[in-house]
């Protein structure tokens, strides 16, 4: 944990999403004060035309991010990397950031497990890590 998991609507080369891979480890540990090696990234391509995010006219090919991360983080540092998310996904998937949704699902430390380190537990600022 964290599981940043993102649901695209087209298949997309390895190099890009190694890249963006990279840039959403690194940009969710900075704003959330922990390593980038807790976090994995995973891409769910789906055929075209099967993700569609719903507008006022037509729908329109759509992401969705799922964060799935320990609970205890502060409203403000979750907003911060939202926006900051939408910017990656946008510019790396070259689509523009109404087309796409960040869903944050907080989990109890108990909820996580890691063979090297046993149960997490709930986030606290004392494991923060300097920004």
């Amino acid at each position: 944990m964290p599981y940043l998991q993102l649901d695209v609507p087209a298949e997309y080369p390895e190099a890009t999403k190694k890249a963006l891979a990279s840039k959403l480890g690194a940009t969710y540990a900075q704003l959330m004060q922990t390593t980038p090696r807790r976090v994995s990234v995973g891409f769910r391509e789906l055929t075209n035309g099967s993700l569609w995010r719903c507008a006022d006219a037509e729908p329109v090919p759509g992401v969705v991010l799922m964060c799935d991360i320990r609970r205890g983080r502060p409203t403000e540092w979750r907003e911060q990397l939202a926006v900051a998310l939408l910017d990656l996904v946008s510019e790396h998937l070259e689509l523009p950031r109404d087309h796409m949704a960040i869903e944050f699902t907080q989990h109890a430390g108990d909820e996580m497990f890691r063979p090297d380190e046993g149960w997490a537990k709930d986030w606290s600022e004392t494991e923060a890590q300097p920004a």
